[in-house]
């Protein structure tokens, strides 16, 4: 059977649009140019489309695709635009632009404090800055953490403080492969943090807030409390919250990732299938008003407001602000009598999205929520007639099913490139769970609901708590099935590619019957071959030292030839947090597999030989007198803050290279850099420069 499938190009005008856009915020971010280029490339693009149409009809026709190319410089123009000056630090107000040295920063609480094992979480807005003799207005928002004290009293939303402290840069781990904390912080506008005692800072007079944020936070409050209130069990409580208005810090980390492992995170993260529940009920609500023209816009504007107050309320994340705008658009349409087409709907609902914040771009939630919809318009409908199911009951599971899978066809390249994972029993897992859990999401709405009714609330409580029982027990249960989790996949940005070529060569051939997509793919599967041929054959010849940037650890690992060996503390043991986030995401881009012994690796009194490249490891249990005589030493580590000083390593070991690691304290780091300036002795420290990294061959 051939699908046609409309010309998405002519149906879809805001891609048009979206395209350039989106190349035009990468174009920024990634290869800036002056921004004079882009101020004068619009005009320039405007007039020349006024005075082109203004020529005859055969020049129009002859050269139409001068039309395409002025708008294509147009909105390339307006996304790099978007993304330079949606970035804060280009901005002459911004904080960072002002602080100095004994300046106060008057800063404003934005929201709710979060509360973690050692202290309480919150954004803060920097509104001025205090110099000698003035007050600079600024703006621009940063983390803060209030130390949990007994006897402090921590400020809550919209209280003003004022801080004398000296701000700390946000930073990532800069270990190779791992999650880049900074860069994430900086495309959400923050870049500093604050680490708050009692007495650091001032609380001052007046509130600053605002009637509709208090309005969110004060419904959001009453609804978690709700939950807490009638939902027994931390896991099932903590479910509960995440899965009705995304409040994540009482989730179980050990059920995310279970949830994770078998493929039904998406449940957890508040996204279309919630909105379409809400969408669901307040269509219920307002049929009464179903066939009355006068009222139809009565009812549009409240199911907009509705599905809106819950988007917000669940955090405004990038996934469910896509669904927002695409049932506005939907429901607008209707109302006017026009069915928009879901590519276009898809494109200008992104669009708007990145106008507002060109950073989610890079978001990974806003990436996987518009190609799992983009996977299912396509691919749905051609799943689902693989078989024909004449009862109704297993059609709609049927249905199910091939909407699961149909999401995964175009999210699977995705996932693999950022988790390095791919669940086996994906299938199994959605077709509990996504019921389930709008089951649960359903129950939790009447929950809030009857909840000034406490034998109501008890009970409705008591099914939740079930529910939730039962489908974590299912998923839990489920991970722990032979080859629940194929793990340990590697591929780049060029790979990942050209997975989608193939994808969509043969999706084409199969519906299309067309040869030119079989041609495509096998070329692409090919190429892709050929990339991990020459990425494995690298890594097969590499030898390397890498000293990690794990926070008061040890972790050192060498790496020859496909295999690792490991010298750190004993804590970091396989299968920990840390190593799974610090370690072993270059270990996988490696492809290397641990190993006791190395070929050619020597392992001396306080370090080892390698390709004739001596490291030595000073720590605590080895010290610069146990050398009866002057050594050479390409490397030397220094670890777990041994006693010693620079001058007296140096008439011990004739070394080029000093590499300080992450288990020694600051004071004492920065003194050893200190000394080593002044020796001349090249110094790196993986606390201030992230993971140092050499290659040994």
């Amino acid at each position: 059977m051939r699908y046609r499938y409309p010309y998405i190009w002519k149906q879809a005008p805001f891609l048009r649009l979206l395209l350039p856009f989106m190349a035009g915020i990468l174009l920024q971010y990634y290869c800036p140019f002056p921004m004079f280029i882009a101020w004068i490339a619009i005009p320039a693009a405007i007039l020349f489309l006024l005075l082109f149409n203004r020529r005859s009809s055969f020049l129009q026709w002859r050269f139409a695709w001068l039309n395409g190319a002025m708008i294509i410089i147009i909105f390339l123009s307006l996304g790099f635009l978007t993304g330079y000056y949606n970035d804060n630090t280009h901005r002459i107000a911004w904080y960072g632009n002002h602080i100095k040295d004994g300046r106060g920063l008057v800063i404003n609480i934005e929201e709710p404090l979060t509360e973690r094992p050692k202290s309480f979480k919150t954004s803060g807005a920097v509104r001025q800055i205090i110099a000698d003799d003035s007050v600079i207005t600024v703006n621009g928002s940063l983390l803060i953490y209030f130390q949990k004290d007994s006897l402090q009293q921590i400020p809550g939303y919209g209280a003003r403080i004022l801080v004398c402290k000296p701000l700390q840069p946000i930073k990532g781990s800069g270990n190779p492969g791992a999650f880049d904390y900074q860069r994430y912080a900086a495309l959400q506008g923050l870049y500093h943090q604050l680490y708050l005692k009692r007495g650091d800072y001032i609380l001052l007079d007046g509130r600053q807030t605002n009637w509709f944020d208090n309005f969110l936070f004060s419904l959001r409050e009453k609804v978690l409390h709700a939950l807490k209130t009638y939902i027994p069990g931390e896991k099932e409580a903590g479910m509960a919250e995440a899965l009705l208005v995304g409040y994540k810090e009482d989730l179980d980390k050990d059920l995310v990732q279970s949830y994770s492992n078998t493929g039904v995170v998406h449940v957890i993260a508040i996204s279309g299938m919630h909105l379409g529940l809400i969408y669901w009920l307040l269509n219920l609500l307002f049929i009464p008003f179903k066939g009355r023209k006068k009222l139809s816009w009565v009812k549009a504007v409240c199911i907009i407001s509705g599905l809106w107050l819950f988007a917000l309320l669940a955090g405004g994340g990038p996934s469910i602000l896509r669904s927002a705008v695409m049932f506005t658009c939907i429901i607008i349409g209707d109302n006017l009598s026009r069915k928009a087409s879901i590519y276009n709907s898809l494109a200008a609902s992104a669009f708007i999205l990145l106008c507002f914040h060109p950073g989610w771009l890079w978001d990974v939630g806003f990436q996987l929520s518009y190609i799992a919809v983009l996977s299912i318009v396509v691919f749905m409908q051609p799943v689902y007639h693989l078989m024909y199911v004449k009862n109704k009951l297993l059609d709609t599971l049927w249905k199910l099913t091939a909407v699961t899978f149909a999401a995964q066809l175009l999210t699977v390249p995705l996932c693999v490139y950022h988790f390095h994972q791919f669940p086996n029993y994906f299938l199994i897992a959605n077709m509990v769970a996504v019921p389930l859990s709008g089951l649960v999401v359903l129950g939790e709405i009447l929950l809030c609901a009857v909840a000034a009714i406490p034998v109501a609330a008890n009970i409705a409580g008591s099914v939740l708590h079930t529910l939730i029982y039962w489908m974590n027990g299912f998923i839990e249960r489920l991970q722990l099935l032979p080859h629940a989790l194929w793990d340990g996949l590697q591929v780049n940005l060029l790979q990942t590619i050209c997975m989608y070529i193939i994808i969509a060569g043969f999706a084409y051939w199969l519906l299309q019957k067309s040869k030119k997509g079989l041609f495509a793919g096998l070329l692409a599967l090919l190429l892709f071959l050929s990339i991990k041929i020459v990425v494995l054959n690298e890594a097969n010849h590499r030898t390397q030292l890498v000293v990690y940037n794990v926070p008061s650890h040890e972790a050192m690992d060498i790496i020859c030839g496909g295999q690792y060996l490991f010298t750190g503390d004993s804590d970091l043991i396989e299968g920990s947090p840390l190593v799974n986030l610090q370690l072993n995401p270059y270990r996988r881009m490696s492809f290397c597999k641990p190993t006791d012994s190395l070929p050619g690796c020597v392992i001396l009194d306080g370090g080892m030989l390698l390709n004739h490249k001596r490291i030595v490891v000073l720590d605590t249990s080895i010290s610069t007198a146990s050398f009866t005589e002057k050594i050479n030493a390409d490397i030397v580590v220094i670890s777990q803050h041994p006693t010693l000083n620079i001058l007296s390593l140096l008439q011990k070991i004739n070394c080029s290279q000093l590499v300080i690691d992450a288990s020694n304290p600051v004071w004492k780091v920065n003194k050893w850099k200190e000394e080593a300036g002044k020796a001349g002795l090249s110094c790196f420290s993986v606390v201030d420069n992230g993971a140092f990294v050499m290659n040994l061959n």
